[in-house]
């Protein structure tokens, strides 16, 4: 089974797929009388067709590499997003929205512990991929069901990094 390499998350690379979640490169204005910064509207919630917003908390353990990437998913109504609450790395792959998912064109991306991602409605991504210790994950995306359809890949491979 071929093993492939995740890259370094950055927004560029990434903005097929969603938004990266960070502070480095983004604007912030002063709130609290100058005790805070924040940074507004970093990245797009979508939830359609009026349903609601949640906010979750996931725990992940870590896994062992490499981990063999053998189907993806996806939420066709929502944006979804995972963001550490403590600084854990954790792997990410992605493949454009579409019907299908060609394994040869799933992107592989590993986090610096300091950023989040956010799923654009429809991209097609592996399940949360913990790497150096147990993480915990801030979750937003769409409450309700009928959110989440998955593909088992024509060709299989290992991820490591």
């Amino acid at each position: 089974m071929q093993i492939k390499k995740a890259r370094p998350l950055t927004k560029d690379d990434f903005i097929a797929y969603g938004d990266v979640i960070e502070f480095e490169g983004n604007d912030f204005f002063h709130i609290n009388d100058g005790q805070c910064e924040r940074y507004h509207n970093i990245a797009h919630v979508d939830v359609r067709n009026e349903q609601t917003p949640s906010i979750s908390l996931v725990r992940s353990k870590p896994v062992q590499l490499p981990v063999v990437i053998d189907m993806m998913e996806r939420h066709p109504h929502a944006s979804q997003a995972f963001i550490p609450i403590h600084n854990r790395r954790f792997l990410v792959a992605v493949a454009k929205a579409g019907e299908e998912v060609d394994p040869n064109k799933i992107e592989l991306f590993v986090t610096n512990g300091k950023q989040g991602v956010n799923y654009h409605a429809g991209v097609w991504h592996f399940p949360i991929l913990a790497l150096d210790d147990i993480t915990d994950m801030l979750v937003v995306d769409r409450a309700g069901s009928d959110n989440c359809d998955v593909i088992d890949l024509k060709e299989a491979f290992k991820l490591d990094v």
